[in-house]
Formats: C-alpha cells, sequence, structure tokens
C-alpha cells in the first residue's frame, strides 16, 4: 500500500510539473554548450541564450561585486558608464537541490581563534541571500548552476532609483534582456559576466527623455564580478583620523566583538593598494608587483597625454616612499574590459551635461585591501575649463589665444587626474593644502590668476604640476614597506609625528561641508 502511494505522488508531482528526477549528467547537459574555463568555469548555450556556472571546485568565500559597464548618460541622474555597485564577500552554499548564495557580514564580526565566540556572533546578525540557483547537473566534482536570472535581474536597482529620482516607475523587461556574451569572460582568479538589460516603464520625469530614443525602453548594460579573494600576504593598518585616507563612517567601521574590555569595539583600516619592496632593506627598490592604472583608449588627445601625465604624477610620491617606479600608467590594452577587476582604470565617460568626476575602488571587505582603483572622469570638464579661460583672457580681438585656453585647461586636466587616482589610492580630500604653498592635489585648486607688468592678465602658473608635499608625506604613511625585523606600528607613528611637527593641517571633507 505504501509503495503504491510513493507511486501515485510521484506521478501527481510529474502531471503538475515538479522535477522529481535527479540532476543532469554534466557531461550530457553541457555537451552543446561552449565552454570558459576560469575561476568560475563558464558554459554558454547559445540556442537558448542560458549561461551556466560550474561552482564544484569553489571551497570558499569569494568577492561579488556589481556595476554599470554601459550607463545613461545623464549627470542628474548619476547612471554613469562604469558606475560601481556593491561589493560582497559571498559564500555558495548547498541545500538540498537549492544551491544559496549568501551575502556574509563582514561588519560585525569576532577576530577570535574562539569558534564559539565567532559563531554568537554570526548568528547574532543578519545575513542576506542575493539569489537561490536550482542545481542544473551534477557529478564528478562538478555542480551547475544556471546564472542567466541571476545576472538579468536589477541588481543595481536602478528601478527603485529611478522612481526616487521622479522618473517614473521602470523594472527590467526579460524578452528584452540578454547576457552579453563579448564581455562575459572567465579567467584563473576572476569571472566577469555582461547583461544587456532593457528597463521598461511610464516616462514621469524630464531626465530619461533627454538621452534615451524612448524613454519607456531604456537599455543599460549590467556587469557583475566574480573574484577569489587576495591570499594572506597583505597587512591591513589600523586607520589613523590625521594621516589623509578616506573614511567612510558606518560604510568601513568594523565591530570586533572579541575585542578586550579596555580596547574600542569599533576599527577600521585604512583603504589602500598592496605594494611590497623587492628587497625592503634598502632605501630604494622596485616593487614586486607595481601599481598599474590603464587609461581609457577612448579619451582622444591632447587630453589623452594630459590624463596620463596628471597620473603618473604619483610615482613621485611612491619614489619619495623608496619604491622605483612602483607606480605606472598606461593605455588600457586592446579589447580589455574597463570593468574587469584585474585592471585599475581611468575611464572617460560622457554625459549630456557637465558633472562630477569620481575616485572608486573595489576593497576586501575584510580588510580595506584595493584590489581595483576606478577612476570616472566626466568628458565635459575639459570643455568647461576652456570657457574658464576665455572668460579669464577674453581672446576677443585678431589673436584668439587658442594655445593659451588649452594649456590652461589641459593644466587642469592633469590636476583632475592626479586628485581622482589618488582618492583610488586610499586619500581623502585636503582641503587645508591651498593655504599651504599647495601641498595637495588633494585640495580642489581654484586657479592662480595675476597680472603681468603689462597689466594683463596671467594665467601662466593658474595650476601647479606635480605632487605636493603633503601627498608625499600621505603616501609615506600609507605605503611605507619597513623591513622584516621593523615595528611598523612605530615605524607609522613616527612618520605621522614628524608631518605634524613639520606643520602640515588637514581638513577633511567632513570638517569642510
Amino acid at each position: 500500500m505504501a509503495n503504491r502511494l510513493v507511486a501515485l505522488w510521484a506521478v501527481i508531482l510529474m502531471v503538475a510539473g515538479v522535477r522529481v528526477e535527479a540532476a543532469a549528467d554534466p557531461e550530457v547537459f553541457l555537451a552543446d554548450a561552449e565552454s570558459m574555463p576560469g575561476f568560475l568555469p563558464l558554459y554558454w548555450h547559445s540556442d537558448s541564450g542560458d549561461l551556466h556556472a560550474d561552482i564544484g571546485g569553489l571551497d570558499g568565500p569569494l568577492i561579488y561585486y556589481t556595476g554599470l559597464s554601459q550607463g545613461v548618460g545623464s549627470n542628474d541622474l548619476g547612471l554613469d558608464r562604469g558606475r560601481l555597485g556593491d561589493t560582497h564577500l559571498v559564500l555558495f552554499e548547498r541545500v538540498g537541490s537549492k544551491v544559496l548564495l549568501k551575502a556574509l557580514n563582514t561588519r560585525y564580526v569576532a577576530r577570535s581563534e574562539s569558534v564559539a565566540e565567532r559563531a554568537a556572533v554570526a548568528e547574532a546578525f543578519a545575513q542576506s541571500v542575493l539569489w537561490g540557483f536550482e542545481v542544473a547537473a551534477e557529478g564528478d566534482g562538478q555542480l551547475i548552476i544556471d546564472l542567466t536570472d541571476f545576472v538579468q535581474r536589477d541588481a543595481m536597482t536602478l528601478g527603485r532609483w529611478l522612481k526616487a529620482q521622479g522618473e517614473g516607475s521602470y523594472r527590467v523587461e526579460p524578452s528584452r534582456s540578454v547576457v552579453h556574451l563579448p564581455k562575459t569572460r572567465s579567467f584563473p582568479d576572476n569571472t566577469e559576466i555582461d547583461a544587456l538589460l532593457t528597463y521598461t516603464g511610464e516616462p514621469q520625469g524630464k531626465l530619461l527623455a533627454t538621452v534615451a530614443p524612448d524613454a519607456s525602453a531604456v537599455t543599460v548594460h549590467s556587469h557583475h564580478s566574480f573574484v577569489r579573494p587576495p591570499d594572506n600576504g597583505y597587512e591591513p593598518i589600523a586607520y589613523d583620523p590625521r594621516a589623509g585616507f578616506i573614511e567612510d563612517g558606518e560604510a568601513t567601521l568594523v565591530y570586533d566583538y572579541a575585542s578586550p574590555i579596555e580596547a574600542p569595539i569599533k576599527s577600521a583600516y585604512a583603504r589602500r593598494h598592496r605594494l611590497k619592496k623587492a628587497d625592503p632593506t634598502k632605501p630604494l627598490s622596485p616593487a614586486v608587483e607595481p601599481i598599474v592604472y590603464y587609461v581609457d583608449p577612448g579619451v582622444p588627445e591632447p587630453i589623452r597625454g594630459a590624463l596620463i601625465e596628471g597620473a603618473s604624477w604619483w610615482n613621485q610620491a611612491f619614489e619619495a616612499a623608496g619604491y622605483q617606479d612602483a607606480f605606472q600608467v598606461r593605455l588600457l590594452p586592446e579589447g580589455a574590459d574597463p570593468m574587469d577587476v584585474r585592471y585599475n582604470v581611468i575611464q572617460w565617460v560622457h554625459r549630456s551635461t557637465r558633472g562630477w568626476s569620481y575616485g572608486a575602488s573595489i576593497r576586501d571587505p575584510r580588510t580595506q585591501e584595493i584590489i581595483k582603483g576606478h577612476v570616472t572622469l566626466g568628458s565635459l570638464r575639459v570643455r568647461q575649463d576652456y570657457l574658464i579661460a576665455e572668460g579669464l583672457l577674453a581672446p576677443y580681438d585678431e589673436d584668439p589665444q587658442i594655445d593659451r585656453l588649452k594649456a590652461f585647461a589641459l593644466a587642469r586636466i592633469r590636476q583632475l587626474s592626479a586628485h581622482e587616482v589618488g582618492h583610488t589610492l586610499g586619500l581623502a580630500h585636503n582641503f587645508a593644502a591651498s593655504t599651504q604653498d599647495r601641498a595637495s592635489v588633494m585640495d580642489y585648486p581654484h586657479p592662480l590668476v595675476t597680472i603681468d607688468s603689462n597689466g594683463e592678465i596671467d594665467v601662466t602658473d593658474a595650476y601647479d604640476e606635480g605632487i605636493g608635499d603633503w601627498d608625499e608625506r600621505a603616501i609615506l604613511w600609507g605605503y611605507q614597506d619597513f623591513p622584516p625585523e621593523a615595528d611598523s606600528d612605530a615605524g607609522r607613528a613616527a612618520i605621522m609625528a614628524d608631518t605634524l611637527a613639520a606643520g602640515f593641517e588637514f581638513v577633511a571633507d567632513e570638517h569642510a561641508r
């Protein structure tokens, strides 16, 4: 009787369309798929447009972040090409026929050897399951899941953002959204997935109509990166509010419930790239692996040369800290994707109106180690600077002074490039620098305009060249590589004491705005 009931129940489930069979054999399931070996092996089914991944080889957490590889083009909306989304430390967790993608809570922790202490904190605070996958195929160490719906969702919450900006209610239209194969690739330590998404809705605002051919159907590209976490060779350093490094308040604070009673429960790490000397005992040494930034090849000349030159100024600061050619700037290789985590990039972004430039980064949530610097420079800025120069020089007689106007604008662009790259190195604004003989490119530089002996306006020294003295002190504090036998905490304390004794001042955003 029991066997009959089981058989009857199986028939009912089959009729209802519920899967009762075991997961398919990977060899059969993937027979016609295009394979992309790498960190997260991918399989593309061209007939159906489905993308699968093999997570069977993963044995721990990984870093996951999102972004926009193609944007909307409105400065007021802020949905730019290259905009970065959230970064999470995630874990794929198998539960029966499901696989959960779980974002781990890295803000509330117990840095303790005690398993019980760590468990008590982990169980006290929420985690976030970002997605649930069905196991599509399994066998011989492979565990195949379908990524298609996951990467075609509104990962950047554009629908919510557009509604908040008064543009109307928009959502992803599945029939007009696909995986974008040309920018979907897998490498040994990272996997990059791109999706073309079309958001449909009834336009209510005025902004989308200025940048989209049809404001009721707005198509962008969403990007997803899965990254192997850095190894344990990085040494995080405690954030010091005097040092000139970025501090995001609650965004980067960690609450350690295993800290001693007499110690603060809250702490933060300074964000910085990993940089080590090949020989830390030498005053000047090459780096084991230099920091390399890549400039968007879409930048036209002579602006491209100005961006490269301005960003390259930072090598002066690293040389002052004892590194030889540790900071380099190159042109992004042909075929490389600016969203790829392997490239620190200076990206050239067009908008319908002039807007801000930004220096952002992707970081390991556990240590604040920067694994990708990502600069966004608005292309209309150089044109505004040209107009500022025109307003100052009023070249409305027979001599249009085009060369002087361009020189003014390009000098400002060099400063802008250095400034935004500085943010991606971990540095905050220093609004005291303009009062200390242009001590930092991390200030907002006002043009120095003087009157020459003929009573004419002179802008030849409108903007400084090179890194400032404060910048060198900040890089020295954050990136100094001390010899193995040295006490690095004491060394940084000495650097800070010398900086303060020299009279340098630091005014960050939270003190100035």
